[in-house]
């Protein structure tokens, strides 16, 4: 036993003098070795026909660096649409295997600053990933353009500097930034675009004083998925996602966020606690988004948009409260990565992992 253990100091020893001799060798290998799998990693051509919704953004305006801001990615069949467009969610979709470059279009549900703040980054790689002679199609209610226009005004001195630096080939000048597509919603619902077996239909959400905010609801050979963008519990919501397989619902603990409350103002940080004071009443809690996926018949729901922060799954019974008591179906506390498959005609679910 004794001579087992200094062979293994002695391996241990060697080892150890190899990475410090061979350090350069050895990072310019590992450093290949990750080029090559990014290159080549493509989640698309692997999921095969269906809807498949995928969270690239659990987070909220709150730190977390486990989470990236709201975002989330609608695959069905070969069309790829992103909602919302969060800090870091397009980091996020590059990590998931998924290209901004397939992207035929960004959703936005409305205009609060977590939920547009990675849009750049987006267009950008849009844009480069597959020198794309179009902009980047941004569908959203009234204030859209107002959005687009700030985008492409902060971006355009970086697009001319990168077609100087590539050339119109690789950057066509035509590609650069983001086209506004606003639609408007006459009574509680509008369908926003309608092709190849998928209906994107927007409606109407309670998240006063904002006006508008919507979510969506996505339709693809007999399954379906909601997404609420940011929403307190109403009819509409429940009346519109009615039999979706997923719902995917933002979710803010009251009894947590009290406390956050109580602790700002213990600390004499008046502004902060009136903050965590007025986003209460604004967002479902995880009890009032369980009864809405159990009114709207749903088969799962998927808690998205944290509030707050959750830096641990330890912390996941403590969210929810008493949600699981609620709701039927299977609840899921949502993660950055998350992908949920739902092959066609069928009431299965698949679940993976893509970060």
């Amino acid at each position: 036993m004794k001579r087992i253990a200094i062979g293994l100091l002695i391996v241990l020893a060697i080892t150890g003098l190899a990475a410090i001799l061979f350090q350069k060798q050895i990072g310019q290998f590992v450093v290949q070795r990750v080029a090559q799998q990014l290159a080549n990693r493509n989640q698309l051509p692997n999921l095969g026909d269906g809807l498949h919704i995928g969270l690239c953004g659990t987070g909220s305006p709150m730190p977390n660096p486990q989470r990236a801001g709201p975002c989330n990615i609608v695959i069905a069949g070969n069309q790829v649409f992103v909602v919302d467009m969060g800090e870091n969610g397009n980091r996020n979709l590059n990590l998931m295997g998924i290209s901004a470059a397939d992207v035929d279009g960004l959703l936005l549900t409305h205009f609060h600053s977590d939920h547009i703040d990675g849009i750049g980054p987006l267009m950008l790689f849009h844009w480069t990933r597959g020198a794309s002679k179009a902009p980047l199609p941004v569908y959203g209610p009234e204030g859209v353009d107002q959005v687009v226009a700030g985008f492409n005004a902060a971006y355009a001195l970086d697009d001319s500097y990168r077609i100087a630096h590539h050339g119109e080939k690789i950057v066509p000048s035509s590609g650069g930034g983001a086209e506004a597509r606003p639609f408007s919603i006459e009574g509680e619902t509008a369908i926003v675009l309608k092709r190849d077996g998928l209906t994107v239909t927007a409606f109407k959400v309670d998240h006063d004083p904002i006006k508008p905010a919507v979510g969506y609801r996505f339709d693809y050979k007999e399954r379906s998925v909601c997404i609420s963008g940011d929403a307190a519990k109403s009819e509409n919501l429940i009346a519109a996602c009615k039999g979706a397989d997923i719902i995917v619902h933002d979710a803010l603990q009251p009894n947590l966020v009290k406390e956050m409350q109580a602790a700002f103002t213990a600390a004499d940080n008046a502004n902060t606690a009136k903050i965590f004071g007025d986003i209460q009443d604004y967002h479902a809690s995880p009890e009032q988004a369980a009864e809405s996926a159990k009114a709207a018949g749903a088969q799962m729901l998927v808690l998205s948009h944290l509030v707050p922060p959750l830096p641990l799954s330890y912390l996941y019974p403590a969210f929810l409260g008493d949600a699981e008591n609620r709701f039927d179906g299977r609840i899921i506390v949502g993660e950055d990565g998350m992908l949920f498959s739902l092959p066609p005609k069928s009431k299965a679910i698949e679940r993976r992992n893509l970060m």
